[in-house]
C-alpha cells in the first residue's frame, strides 16, 4: 500500500474505492501445502474458492459472515452436497448471485472471469495442482498480481489438515480461531487414539467403498490415506491399504470376497444431481435415515459382498462421503471407532462431537443424518 493511502483512514478508504480492491495489511509470505512460498496481503477481503465445498472450512473461520469475502466459487456444492447448499442458501440468499466457475481439472476454469473479480487470492485444492500447472494458470494469474494458494483436505488430509487450517487462518486473519479448531480436532481424535493405545484391541479388517452405488462398477476404495487412514486411526485394518498404492483406487469383487472383511463402510451422499435415482446411500445433513437404510441394505446384495462376514453379521455402515474433503474428519474417526469397537467406545458420542463443532464454529444449526448401519432400527 502506498504512503498516501496509509496517511489517514479517510484517504485509505478512498484509495480502496478508487482502485476497486479492498484494504489489506502488509504483504506476507505463506507456504502452501505444496511448499510454494506465496506472497499475499492479509487479511484477504476478496476470495475465489476453487471448489464450492471449501465453504466447509471457510465457514468454520468466518462463522459470523461466511460469504463476506467470497467473490466467486466453483459450482459443485449444489450437486455434491445439496442439503448443505440449501441450508446455506436459506440463511444467506445472496449466494445465489455469486459468480460460479468450472473446474481446473476439467479445463473449464475461466481465468478472464477470475481476473475481472479482482480477488486477493484464489484457494485451490491440491488435487487440481497438475491441471493448474499444465494450463499455466499460476503464471497467468501472477502477471496480474493474483496469488494462488493450495490447501488439502482430500489427497493427504491426515497430514495436511492442520497446515491447511493454519494457512486459511492466516489468510482470513483468523489465526486464533484456526488454532481453536485444530485443538478441538486433536482432542476429539485423542478420545479414540488414547483408548486404543491403552487397550490394544484386535484390529478388524475393514473394506471402505468409496461412493458405493454411484455407478454400477465395483469397487472404488482408499489406500493409505483419507478414509483408509481414518480406519487405521480408529483401530481397524484397511483392507485396500496394500492393494491401492495412492489415496484413491479400485479393488475387484474377488479381492473383497477373498479378504472377507469384518466390517464394511460405504461413503454416500445425495447425488441426485449427478446420478438421478441412483443406488447411492443419501446420508448427509438432515438426511432421511430410513431411506438411507433401505438403500444401504440393497447394496449388500451385490456380487462383491456375497457371503462376506460383515454382511452376515450386519456390520455394514454408510457414512457421509464429504468427510473425505473437509476438516471435520475427526467426527468420522469417532463414528468408525464406535462401529469397530463398540464395547470400548460405548460412551463416545460422535453426534455430540458434531453438534459441538456446529455450536462452536459453524453458522448452521446441526441436523443429524450423517451415519447409518444395517443394525439401526
Amino acid at each position: 500500500m502506498n504512503m498516501f493511502c496509509k496517511a489517514t483512514l479517510v484517504a485509505a478508504g478512498f484509495c480502496a474505492l478508487f482502485s476497486g480492491t479492498a484494504l489489506a495489511g502488509e504483504k506476507v509470505v505463506i507456504k502452501d501445502v505444496t511448499g510454494r512460498d506465496v506472497e499475499v496481503s492479509v487479511p484477504v477481503e476478496h476470495v475465489i474458492l476453487g471448489e464450492g465445498r471449501q465453504i466447509y472450512f471457510v465457514a468454520a473461520l468466518d462463522r459470523e459472515a461466511p460469504f463476506k469475502r467470497i467473490v466467486g466459487w466453483r459450482e459443485d456444492l449444489p450437486k455434491a452436497d445439496p442439503e448443505s447448499y440449501a441450508a446455506y442458501l436459506e440463511k444467506y440468499p445472496d449466494i445465489a448471485k455469486l459468480p460460479t466457475f468450472g473446474g481446473m481439472k476439467d479445463g473449464t476454469f475461466d481465468v478472464e472471469q477470475a481476473v475481472s473479480l479482482k480477488p486477493d487470492v484464489i484457494i485451490m485444492n491440491l488435487d487440481a495442482k497438475t491441471a493448474t500447472e499444465e494450463a499455466g494458470y499460476i503464471e497467468k494469474l501472477g502477471k496480474v498480481g493474483i496469488p494462488l494458494v493450495y490447501i488439502d483436505f482430500r489427497e493427504k488430509p491426515m497430514e495436511n489438515t492442520e497446515a491447511s487450517m493454519r494457512i486459511m487462518g492466516k489468510l482470513l486473519g483468523q489465526e486464533t480461531k484456526a488454532e481453536d479448531f485444530i485443538k478441538f480436532r486433536a482432542e476429539s481424535i485423542a478420545k479414540v487414539t488414547d483408548v486404543l493405545a491403552k487397550q490394544q484391541p484386535v484390529q478388524p479388517v475393514v473394506f471402505v467403498e468409496r461412493a458405493g452405488g454411484y455407478s454400477d462398477d465395483c469397487c472404488m476404495s482408499f489406500g493409505d490415506e483419507n478414509f483408509g487412514k481414518m480406519v487405521e486411526i480408529a483401530g481397524g485394518k484397511n483392507m485396500a491399504k496394500d492393494i491401492i498404492p495412492g489415496t484413491f483406487g479400485t479393488v475387484n469383487p474377488e479381492q473383497i470376497i477373498a479378504a472377507n472383511p469384518d466390517q464394511i463402510i460405504i461413503t454416500g451422499g445425495n447425488w441426485q444431481g449427478y446420478v438421478p435415482g441412483g443406488n447411492w446411500v443419501g446420508v448427509g445433513y438432515g438426511a432421511d435415515i430410513k431411506e438411507a437404510h433401505r438403500k444401504l441394505e440393497n447394496l449388500t446384495k451385490r456380487p462383491a459382498f456375497t457371503g462376506v462376514k460383515a454382511v452376515k453379521d450386519g456390520n455394514v455402515h454408510a457414512i457421509w462421503h464429504q468427510f473425505y474433503n473437509n476438516p471435520y474428519q475427526f467426527v468420522a474417526i469417532q463414528e468408525i471407532a464406535k462401529w469397530l469397537h463398540p464395547d470400548l467406545f460405548k460412551d463416545l458420542d460422535p453426534e455430540a462431537t458434531f453438534k459441538e463443532l456446529h455450536a462452536r464454529f459453524l453458522p448452521l444449526d446441526y441436523k443429524p443424518g450423517y451415519f447409518v448401519s444395517l443394525t439401526d432400527q
